[in-house]
């Protein structure tokens, strides 16, 4: 054998050889199935890996499951984010809308209150207001009596206000009411003045002045042509002499008048007859107006003269006019007509009473 030889400075020694080892004794084998532990391991390897294959299983179904609900849990989340806008927007608006409600609800209450109160004050004013329009009605009835002797208008404003206290039935206001009776009974007692059917007879008479022709204005009447005979047919002679005759005796006319003079106007004078004829007549109907018989009557006197000398009476316009004339003369227009002063007095006594009463 070879002792190697020591290694220079400086360098790794060798490596030393390889001594082979001795072969050892190996025990017997042991068949599996007698080894108990083995088994034991082996089934129990087993189990732990169904039981892992199974959890596994589990958990993937669990965490499926789980996927599943929380898909579902955010959709869920979402529509109720949604609903819970909407449920918002709604309150909101009911909000506003409830403000809107809550202001008109006020101002009704405003306006109740505001009514009550003046409900309340009509009901204490009524009785007074009542006996101001009365009382106005009662004025008005007077003027029309006195100023305009209309009966028919001032009757018609009593029976209007004892229509009114009739509608109030207060038992207050029967002395009132029979004041106004026996007002109402006096003027259906009283005559009456046609005064708008002679008016309207005047201005018929006014607007037929113009055309009522006057008496110079009078033509005699054409005298009446004789029929040839069969014997001036066949003579030309005779029948000139005969035309000669008719038109000398045309030349000259006699007519017996029934006045002996005859009024001759000239053309402005016949102007000015026809328009003071108008005024004659419109006079005549403002005296009517006023209730001035006097002025009514000599108007109507004059205008009868005028009629009577200038104008044609055996025309049918003219004997019309002058026939109206002499009526409407005849006829009287101032009436001693009854006042209301009493129903006046009965009104202001117990506007009175009431003002003491206060």
């Amino acid at each position: 054998m070879e002792i190697p030889s020591p290694p220079a400075s400086g360098e790794p020694p060798p490596p030393l050889p390889a001594v082979p080892s001795l072969p050892r004794s190996q025990p017997a084998a042991i068949p599996v199935y007698r080894r108990p532990v083995a088994i034991v391991a082996a089934v129990a390897l087993v189990v732990v890996v169904l039981q892992w294959y199974d959890s596994r299983m589990q958990i993937g179904a669990l965490q499926q499951e789980l996927a599943r609900r929380l898909a579902h849990s955010d959709a869920q989340v979402k529509e109720s984010r949604n609903v819970a806008e909407q449920v918002r927007e709604a309150t909101r608006e009911a909000q506003i809308k409830l403000g809107v409600l809550e202001a008109k609800l006020q101002e009704s209450q405003n306006q109740q209150i505001a009514l009550e109160a003046l409900y309340q004050e009509l009901s204490r004013s009524r009785d007074e207001s009542v006996l101001a329009d009365v009382e106005q009605t009662l004025l008005v009835a007077n003027q029309q009596l006195q100023v305009a002797g209309n009966v028919r208008a001032a009757l018609i404003a009593l029976q209007a206000a004892d229509a009114r206290l009739a509608r109030v039935d207060r038992s207050q206001l029967a002395s009132l009411r029979k004041a106004i009776a026996r007002d109402i009974q006096r003027l259906e007692l009283a005559p009456h003045v046609d005064v708008i059917g002679i008016s309207a007879r005047l201005d018929n008479l006014v607007n037929a002045v113009d055309t009522m022709p006057l008496a110079m204005e009078l033509r005699p009447p054409e005298p009446q042509r004789l029929k040839p005979t069969a014997e001036a047919d066949g003579n030309w002679w005779t029948r000139f002499t005969r035309e000669l005759w008719r038109d000398l005796r045309d030349l000259v006319r006699i007519q017996n008048l029934e006045r002996p003079e005859m009024p001759l106007l000239t053309p402005a004078q016949t102007y000015f007859l026809r328009e003071n004829l108008k005024l004659r007549l419109l006079g005549a109907r403002l005296a009517l107006l006023a209730h001035d018989e006097r002025s009514f009557k000599d108007d109507l006197g004059a205008a009868r003269d005028w009629l009577t000398r200038y104008y044609d009476a055996r025309d049918k316009s003219v004997a019309n006019a002058l026939s109206t004339v002499r009526q409407l003369g005849d006829s009287r227009i101032r009436i001693d007509l009854p006042d209301v002063s009493a129903s006046l007095d009965a009104v202001r006594t117990h506007r009175q009473g009431r003002d003491r009463g206060r």
